[in-house]
């Protein structure tokens, strides 16, 4: 398997959560109400997940090591542009954690707010998605020599190796601030 296998089977997860998502929102929007228990999974789902495990291998990894390659003007601005969707996901997962605190707390004004941000994250992973498994991925792959696509698919290895020991020590260190 080369990388690009590795982060295109996690993006069918990806799109397998994302229709959940949608079926969910679709209850949100018939009932006027939202389960703050759902959005709470799917915020975790993105932040663990999709941002963290996926966007981490990309950015830490793929990208770090296509930044050390001579890559075309065009390649450059993709995986530019791809970092700045990453970032414009980060700010939506903030404002749908914001506004599912508010709605949790009984200010009724975050349902508009978490079915915008709903729908925006189905919206926008899709066409991400597809630009990274359709475009940058086939593209960027040139780049490498088959010696440095498998190195690079043992350090994919080894950053999923660690992510649950990062995720479980980073809920230690926010729950015994309570108890210090």
């Amino acid at each position: 398997m080369k990388p690009r296998g590795t982060m295109m089977i996690e993006h069918r997860l990806i799109e397998k959560m994302l229709d959940i998502v949608k079926k969910e929102l679709a209850v949100i929007e018939k009932t006027k109400s939202v389960n703050p228990v759902f959005i709470d999974t799917v915020v975790d789902f993105i932040k663990i997940y999709a941002d963290r495990t996926h966007h981490g291998k990309e950015e830490d990894i793929l990208f770090r090591e296509l930044e050390k390659k001579k890559m075309n003007a065009g390649d450059k601005k993709m995986m530019r542009d791809l970092v700045e969707e990453h970032i414009t996901a980060r700010k939506v997962v903030g404002e749908l954690v914001e506004a599912n605190r508010r709605y949790a707390g009984g200010d009724l004004s975050g349902l508009k707010i978490i079915s915008e941000k709903l729908k925006f994250l189905i919206d926008f992973y899709p066409v991400h998605i597809r630009k990274e498994d359709m475009e940058f991925f086939p593209r960027t792959e040139k780049y490498f020599s088959s010696d440095e696509l498998e190195a690079m698919l043992d350090e994919f290895w080894e950053f999923d190796r660690k992510m649950i020991h990062e995720k479980y020590n980073r809920l230690y260190d926010s729950l015994i601030k309570n108890y210090s």
